[in-house]
C-alpha cells in the first residue's frame, strides 16, 4: 500500500471517476489518516442491495457485528471479529481476540438521502486519538461525496453531445467516426491526472494547466480562456498560450459573434467571425489566427456560459475536428466545477482586499476631517486607485446658488475662489446624478446626450467613458458628486466598480458631511471663545479695587457690625463697596480660607468677578446674591451646621449662594422659552434654563485665570464641589422646591440622619431655598421695600411681553396685579412653609417662622387700604398706576374676619355677594367663571398634574385670587397650595387665553394708601 499524504488523499477522492479506482483511493486515504493500519477493506454498494468487497470477492455478511452495525448504521469498535464472519485466507488477521495494542473499526457510511448504507470499511489499526477521530469524521464525508459523484457521473452518456452553430462550422469541422476502442478510458485516465494537478487557489495557475492539457489533447501551439464576467457585459483573458497576463485584456460582449456563443451556447470555429474579430485576435495573440476553435463552457450548477475555451492554429495546418471539440467538452465536464469555484474563491479574496483598502480609505478620510480641502484631495485619490481611473473630479452641492462646485482637482487645490469651477446642479453628467442622487455608468462618452465635448476638443484629452455617482450624508441627501473618468486597462467601468463606489461614496459622504460640521463647530468655538474673551475683559476687575482688598486685610466680622452674625441683620443697609470684604470676612470667620488653603491673591479676585458677573436688574443684582450669603452665613453661626453637614457642603452652600444668579437679566424662565432666546436653545431641554446658566457662569469665572479657588483641591474633592454647586444652584428653581417639598416635611417628621446622603441633599436644597427668600425674614420695611423690587423687575418683563404681542401674566402687568394679595398668597404658600420645615429641624430658627408670619400680617392689615393694581405711579417712575380712591365713596367695607381656611376668608354658604352685586361682577358685565366642576389634582409633591389640569387650576387660583373672588375657590390640600406657583419661573406661568376680570367697581376698596405703606 503506497503512503499518501492527507492532502493528497483528498485530492484523490475529490478526482476519482470510477467504483474500481474508489476502492483504492479509500484504502490509500484510511492508511494516511489512521495510525499504524494493518488492513482496509472496503464493501461498496453493488446494485441496490449488495455490499460487495474484492479483496477477496465476497458479499458482506448480514448477520454478526458487521449485519448490525449496517442495519444501527452507527460505527463499531472491537477487539475482532467472530471466524463465521471472516471471508478468506487474507482476513484472518481479524479474527477474536486481537493485541491489546489493536482493534477493529466497522464504519458503516449512510446516504441519508437514500436511507441505506452505500459504503463499509473494515479497518484493522491501533487505537485512535481525538485528532484520529476528527480526521476519521471528515474523510467519512470526502468518502461519501465521492461515491454519489461517481453515482451521478455513471449516469451520464460516455459523450457528450455535440451542437454546431452554423453549417460553415460543420463543413469547417473534420469528420470522424467516433472515438477509437479504448480512447475514452485513455481520455479519463489522462483526465484524472489534470484533476489531480488542480489543486492551486490562484485561478490563473489553474487556467495553465488546463491549458496546457487542451493543447496536448488538440494538437494546438496556443490556447486560451476567455472567462465571462457576472453580468454577461465583458469577457476577460488572464492566460493566453503558456503565459499569465501581467494585467488581464478585457473587452465587451455585446456584439460579434463571440456574444452569440454565449447566447446560444454553441461552438464557432475562424469562419464565423468577422473580419474586424479576426483582426482583434490577432492583436490579441501577437500571431496570425489561421484557424480556431472555440467551445462554450457551461456551468453545472447554472446552466450558464462562464467562459469560452478556445484553441489556435491546430498543427500541420488541419482543420479542427468534432474529435478536438468533444475532447473540450469532455476536460470542462470535469474541470469546470474547480474552475469557477476557484474564480468565486478569488473573486472573494478581492472582495476582501477591496474591503480592507476600503477600510484604510476611511481611516485616511476621517484623519483628515479638519481641512474640507484636503480631505476631498484625499477622496479624490483614493477613488482613482481602487476604480483604476485616469481622472476623478468632486463637486460640492452649493444649495444657496443651486451648484456644483469644484475647489479640488487631481493637480492640487484652487486657493482663490475666482478660480473655482462652478456648474448649474442641474446640467451635464454630473448635474444628472446630483438631481436624481443615482449612479450613471457611461460606456462610450461621446455618444451620451448629456457629455459635452468642448472640453475634450479644447484641450484634446480624450473621454472614453465615466462612472458618476452621488455623494450622501446620514439624511441621504446629496451634497456631493464625484466623477471617475477613462477605465484603465478595461472598456469601461464594470458592475463592480459600481458597487465599489457606492460603499466607497457611503464613507465620502459620512467624512464630507462631518468635516463641514467641524468646520461650524470650529468657527463657532472661535466665535465663543472670542465672545468670552470680550465678556471677560468687560467684567476685569479694577486693578485699584483688587490692590486695595488685598491690602487692607480681612476684617473681622465683629468690626463690620455688632449685629453682623444675627437673624435681625439687614445686609442691604451695609453699603455696597464694603460686601466684597464682609464676603471675605465671613469665609475667614467660617474657616474656610485656612482649612482649604485658598490662596488670598485668587480669592479676592474670584470674589470682585463674582460681584462683577451680576447685571443690575431692581432686584436680582448682587445686593440680593450678598443677601443670600449672608444668610447662609447666619444658618452657619445660629444653627451649628457643622454638626449636620459635611464641610465641604457647607464651603459649596455658601459659594453657590455668591453665584446663584450670576448674569441674572431680571426676566424668569419662561420668558426666555417664549422669546426663543439663547439660553432657551441652550438649556430648555433640561429645565431650569436661568439656573443652568447661573451655574455655566459660576463655571466660567472659575475657569479664568486666577480666579479658580478650588485649585488646590484634589480631583475628587474638585469634582464633588462643582456638583454640589449644581444640585444646590438648581434648586433656586421654586419649581425644584415644590417637587421635593413632600420630601423635606417627611424628613422633618422623622428627624435628620446625618448618615443618610439623601437628607445632606435635601437639607442643602431647603437652605439654599431659605437663603434665596431670606428678605422675606427681616422687617416690615424691608419687606415691603424687596415687594417693590421685585414687581419693578415684574412689570419690566410683563412690558417686554407686551412688545412682543403676548399677554404677561396678572402679575407682570403693571394694569392688573393686586400686590397685597400676591404677596400675602406667596409668604402663605412658598415662604411659611419652607421657614417652618426649617424651623421643625432646628428649633433655633424659630424667631424666622415668626417674622415671615408677622410681614404677612401686615400685608393683611395694608390689603383692605390698597385701592390700585400695581403700584402707585408717583412712587415708582415709570410703573403706570390707576390712582387711588377717594377715602370714603359709600362702598361696603368686609369684614376682616370673614375667613377661609387655608385662604384667609369666611365663606357664607360657599360664595359671597356684596350688596349691590351680582356674583362675579355681572353687573359690569365681566365672564362669569363656572365652578360646578374643580379641577382634580393629586396630593403629593406638587410635580404630578396632569399638564392641562395642572395649568388650569393654578390659572383659575391665580384669577380668582383677590379677596372678592377667594370665598369662590375649592379648599387647597394642606401640603400643597395651588397659589404656590405663583412665582413659579417654568411653564406653570405661562399665560393662559381666559384674561382675568377686573374686579367689579362695587367690590373696590375705598380707602387711599396711608403714607407708611404705599411704594
Amino acid at each position: 500500500m503506497g503512503t499518501f499524504s492527507e492532502s493528497d488523499a483528498l485530492l484523490s477522492l475529490g478526482s476519482v471517476i470510477d467504483v474500481s479506482s474508489l476502492r483504492e483511493v479509500i484504502k490509500d486515504a484510511i492508511a494516511s489518516v489512521l495510525p499504524k493500519v494493518e488492513r482496509v477493506y472496503v464493501y461498496l454498494l453493488d446494485g441496490e442491495t449488495r455490499l460487495t468487497c474484492n479483496d477477496p470477492p465476497h458479499e458482506l455478511p448480514q448477520e454478526g457485528k458487521l449485519g448490525d452495525a449496517v442495519l444501527q448504521q452507527k460505527r463499531v469498535d472491537c477487539k475482532g471479529l467472530p471466524p463465521a464472519e471472516l471471508q478468506g485466507k487474507p482476513m484472518v488477521g481479524l479474527a477474536a481476540p486481537l493485541a491489546p495494542d489493536k482493534q477493529v473499526l466497522i464504519i458503516p457510511l449512510a446516504d441519508k438521502d437514500a436511507g441505506t448504507v452505500v459504503c463499509v470499511i473494515l479497518v484493522h489499526c491501533s487505537q485512535l486519538s481525538e485528532s484520529d477521530e476528527l480526521n476519521l469524521r471528515a474523510l467519512e464525508k470526502h468518502i461519501l461525496v465521492s461515491y454519489k459523484r461517481i453515482q451521478a457521473l455513471q449516469k451520464l452518456q460516455p459523450w457528450p453531445q455535440v451542437s454546431l452553430s452554423t453549417s460553415s462550422s460543420q463543413n469547417s469541422l473534420a469528420k470522424t467516426e467516433g472515438p477509437p476502442k479504448n480512447s475514452y478510458s485513455d481520455l479519463d485516465r489522462k483526465i484524472l491526472q489534470l484533476c489531480g494537478e488542480l489543486y492551486d487557489l490562484d485561478a490563473a495557475s489553474l487556467q495553465l494547466k488546463v491549458i496546457n492539457y487542451l493543447k496536448q489533447e488538440t494538437q494546438s501551439p496556443c490556447c486560451c480562456l476567455l472567462l465571462v464576467s457576472e453580468d454577461n457585459h465583458q469577457l476577460f483573458c488572464q492566460v493566453v498560450g503558456d503565459k499569465v497576463l501581467e494585467e488581464e485584456i478585457s473587452f465587451p460582449l455585446t456584439v460579434g459573434r463571440l456574444g452569440k456563443v454565449v447566447e446560444e451556447k454553441k461552438s464557432i470555429t475562424l469562419q464565423d467571425i468577422s473580419l474586424e474579430e479576426h483582426k482583434q485576435l490577432n492583436s490579441m495573440l501577437g500571431f496570425e489566427v489561421t484557424a480556431m476553435l472555440c467551445v462554450p463552457v457551461i456551468s453545472r450548477a447554472t446552466s450558464q456560459v462562464v467562459a469560452l475555451a478556445c484553441a489556435f492554429n491546430k498543427l500541420g495546418g488541419e482543420s479542427y475536428s468534432e474529435m478536438d471539440e468533444h475532447k473540450i467538452q469532455h476536460c470542462f465536464c470535469y474541470t469546470s466545477t474547480v474552475l469557477t469555484s476557484t474564480l468565486a474563491f478569488q473573486k472573494e479574496q478581492k472582495l476582501k482586499c477591496e474591503c480592507q483598502a476600503l477600510l484604510q480609505v476611511a481611516k485616511n478620510l476621517f484623519t483628515h476631517l479638519d481641512d474640507v480641502s484636503v480631505l476631498l484631495q484625499e477622496i479624490i485619490t483614493e477613488a482613482r486607485n481602487l476604480s483604476n481611473a485616469e481622472i476623478c473630479s468632486v463637486f460640492l452641492l452649493d444649495r444657496s446658488s443651486h451648484e456644483l462646485v469644484a475647489k479640488v482637482f487631481d493637480g492640487g487645490v484652487v486657493d482663490d475662489e475666482s478660480h473655482e469651477f462652478r456648474i448649474p446642479a442641474d446640467q451635464g453628467i454630473a448635474g444628472h446624478v446630483a438631481t436624481t442622487g443615482k449612479i450613471l455608468n457611461i460606456k462610450d462618452a461621446y455618444s451620451h446626450p448629456l457629455f459635452y465635448r468642448g472640453v475634450d476638443d479644447s484641450t484634446g484629452f480624450r473621454t472614453r467613458n465615466i462612472l458618476c455617482f452621488p455623494i450622501k450624508d446620514e439624511n441621504q441627501e446629496v451634497i456631493g458628486v464625484a466623477e471617475l473618468v477613462n477605465k484603465i486597462n478595461g472598456p469601461w467601468f464594470s458592475k463592480f466598480d459600481e458597487d465599489l463606489a457606492t460603499a466607497f461614496s457611503i464613507y465620502c459622504g459620512i467624512s464630507i458631511a462631518h468635516s463641514l460640521l467641524y468646520k461650524k463647530v470650529h468657527e463657532a468655538q472661535y466665535r465663543s471663545h472670542l465672545a468670552n474673551e470680550m465678556m471677560m475683559y468687560h467684567m476685569k476687575v479694577s486693578d485699584d479695587e483688587y490692590t486695595k482688598l488685598l491690602d487692607e486685610g480681612i476684617v473681622p466680622v465683629s468690626e463690620i457690625d455688632p449685629n453682623f452674625a444675627k437673624f435681625t441683620y439687614t445686609p442691604r443697609s451695609l453699603p455696597e463697596d464694603d460686601t466684597s470684604m464682609a464676603i471675605l470676612s465671613m469665609l475667614q470667620d467660617m474657616n474656610f480660607i485656612s482649612s482649604y488653603k485658598i490662596n488670598r491673591q485668587t480669592l479676592v479676585r474670584f470674589c470682585l468677578m463674582v460681584k462683577k458677573g451680576y447685571r443690575d436688574p431692581p432686584y436680582h443684582n448682587w445686593t440680593h446674591a450678598f443677601s443670600v450669603s449672608h444668610f447662609c452665613y447666619l444658618l452657619y453661626k445660629n444653627l451649628e451646621l457643622v454638626n449636620y453637614l459635611e464641610d465641604i457642603e457647607i464651603f459649596a452652600l455658601f459659594i453657590s449662594c455668591m453665584c446663584h444668579d450670576l448674569d441674572h437679566r431680571g426676566t424668569n424662565n419662561s420668558f426666555q422659552v417664549a422669546s426663543k432666546s439663547v439660553l432657551a436653545a441652550l438649556y430648555s431641554s433640561e429645565g431650569s434654563v436661568m439656573e443652568r446658566h447661573h451655574f455655566a457662569q459660576a463655571i466660567a469665572i472659575l475657569n479664568t485665570h486666577g480666579c479658580n479657588i478650588f485649585d488646590h483641591f484634589s480631583r475628587k474633592d474638585y469634582q464633588r464641589m462643582l456638583d454640589l454647586m449644581r444640585d444646590i444652584i438648581l434648586a433656586t428653581d421654586l419649581a425644584h422646591h415644590l417637587r421635593i417639598f413632600k420630601d423635606l416635611q417627611k424628613m422633618a417628621e422623622v428627624g435628620y440622619d446625618p448618615k443618610n446622603k439623601q437628607h445632606h441633599s435635601l437639607l442643602l436644597c431647603l437652605l439654599m431655598t431659605s437663603c434665596d427668600l431670606s428678605d422675606q425674614t427681616k422687617g416690615w420695611k424691608t419687606t415691603r421695600k424687596i415687594a417693590e423690587l421685585i414687581y419693578k423687575e415684574f412689570f419690566s418683563q410683563g412690558d417686554l411681553e407686551k412688545a412682543m404681542g403676548n399677554r404677561p401674566m396678572e402679575m407682570m402687568d403693571r394694569e392688573k396685579a393686586y400686590i397685597p394679595e400676591l404677596q400675602i398668597s406667596f409668604m402663605e404658600h412658598i415662604a411659611m412653609p419652607i421657614y417652618k420645615v426649617l424651623n421643625d429641624l432646628f428649633p433655633k430658627s424659630a424667631e424666622l417662622y415668626e417674622r415671615v408670619a408677622s410681614n404677612r400680617e401686615h400685608w393683611m392689615k395694608v390689603s383692605h387700604k390698597f385701592t390700585i393694581r400695581g403700584p402707585p405711579q408717583q412712587q415708582l417712575p415709570g410703573l403706570s398706576g390707576r390712582g387711588i380712591r377717594p377715602a370714603n365713596d359709600g362702598r361696603e367695607q368686609r369684614p376682616q374676619d370673614e375667613r377661609v381656611p387655608g385662604l384667609g376668608r369666611r365663606a357664607h354658604g360657599g360664595r359671597m355677594t356684596p350688596p349691590g352685586t351680582s356674583p362675579l361682577g355681572e353687573e359690569s358685565g365681566h365672564t362669569q367663571v363656572q365652578l360646578c366642576n374643580p379641577f382634580p389634582f393629586r396630593e403629593n409633591n406638587g410635580a404630578d398634574f396632569g399638564n392641562k389640569q395642572k395649568k388650569g387650576f393654578f390659572l383659575f387660583i391665580y384669577t380668582m385670587c383677590s379677596p372678592r373672588r377667594r370665598h369662590l375657590l375649592p379648599s387647597p390640600p394642606t401640603s400643597l397650595s395651588p397659589l404656590s406657583m405663583l412665582l413659579l419661573p417654568d411653564t406653570y406661568t405661562s399665560p393662559h387665553p381666559t384674561a382675568t376680570p377686573r374686579r367689579p367697581a362695587s367690590s373696590m376698596r375705598t380707602r387711599s394708601l396711608p403714607a407708611c405703606c404705599r411704594f
